[in-house]
């Protein structure tokens, strides 16, 4: 069954409740699980976990919340759809964004694509104990996208915290010894300030297909433009070549789209925009057209490319208070800025480089 498996990659995004709930899903979740996006959209995402694996995994996505988390890494067992399949080995990626977990998951295959996704990751997990062949010993590297003081802590248990990466392995082996219990609590504050775009990696100007919020870009304007519309031209090349190198890597074993490990960059957003492509942008009539379906396909739950729900009582693409003032639109803001690549589109998470910066306002 393994070598009938798609190499896939899919992008989602689940919320802050105890039962990680689906928001968002790309197409290939279908290839890879055999779920249309519909069926998923509102469900707990926690309910296609192993049931040998769940107080682990929902654990995890409560520590993933609370430390704040970008670009970790996870192995372990989704539920495929036809019941013959089983539980499908997948590599799920997770990064906090803001109100909301973004991330991805693919198909686990060891190989040299394995050994590039767990070295370019923050952090390395793995759940499903015959996996243990993916885990990739490291040294405590400093994380490029540094998180926010943790919240206080919402559970009872023991608070642990490694500043040696050695004191990490030893503290993470101990954890999996002990049956962890499960755990319940209360959806989760707002974390530190970043935005998720995800990028048409089919084409040479990167489209925005989705926008998570307005914090750093209004979503109103960024959606069907091209992304290097909002990169300053004295970074747009650095900025083109990282994407390029991105979408080299995330190549499966056989020539598909599909994951490919992380990649990390600075670079400086122009909240305006601009018309990065100039001249070129009249002979291109088709790419006119292609924008536009971008924008109704998001608006669309419907939207063959991908699907979305928000939670009853939030929204993602909240904007909160702000004190820009409209002549300062066209303010230059330094970001950090972590790339992957995947089999629906290029996912970019986004934050401001300084905590002293002044967001979109309405």
């Amino acid at each position: 069954m393994e070598s009938e498996t798609p190499r896939v990659s899919f992008i989602s995004i689940v919320d802050f409740s105890e039962d990680a709930r689906w928001l968002f899903l790309t197409e290939s979740v279908s290839d890879l699980l055999g779920f249309e996006p519909r069926e998923l959209i509102g469900r707990p995402a926690l309910e296609l976990v192993h049931p040998d694996e769940f107080s682990q995994v929902k654990q995890m996505h409560y520590d993933t919340i609370r430390e704040d988390k970008a670009a970790a890494l996870a192995y372990l067992r989704l539920k495929h759809k036809d019941p013959f399949k089983g539980y499908i080995l997948c590599a799920v990626s997770r990064t906090v964004v803001h109100s909301v977990v973004v991330g991805s998951v693919s198909f686990a295959t060891p190989g040299g694509k394995a050994l590039q996704n767990t070295s370019t990751a923050q952090e390395v997990e793995v759940v499903t104990p015959s996996a243990k062949n993916f885990e990739l010993r490291r040294w405590g590297d400093p994380s490029p996208m540094t998180s926010s003081p943790s919240i206080p802590d919402l559970a009872s248990r023991t608070a642990c915290a490694s500043t040696d990466s050695d004191t990490s392995d030893e503290s993470s082996s101990r954890s999996r010894s002990k049956k962890p219990t499960i755990i319940s609590f209360n959806p989760m504050p707002c974390q530190s300030l970043r935005s998720a775009l995800i990028l048409d990696r089919f084409s040479i100007h990167c489209t925005v297909l989705y926008c998570s919020n307005d914090l750093l870009l209004s979503t109103t304007r960024v959606l069907g433009r091209s992304f290097f519309d909002f990169v300053t031209s004295r970074t747009e090349h650095s900025v083109r070549s990282w994407i390029d190198v991105i979408k080299s890597w995330g190549v499966n074993d056989r020539g598909q789209p599909s994951d490919g490990g992380f990649g990390f960059g600075k670079f400086v957003l122009l909240l305006a925009g601009r018309n990065s492509r100039g001249e070129n942008e009249q002979d291109a009539p088709l790419s006119r057209r292609r924008l536009g379906d971008a924008r109704i396909n998001y608006r669309m739950p419907s939207s063959p490319r991908c699907a979305s729900h928000s939670s009853p009582g939030t929204s993602s693409r909240s904007r909160p208070p702000s004190s820009m003032s409209s002549s300062s639109s066209d303010q230059e803001i330094s970001v950090d800025a972590v790339f992957s690549g995947h089999s629906d589109g290029i996912l970019l998470v986004l934050r401001p480089t300084s905590k002293c910066v002044t967001i979109w306002s309405s």
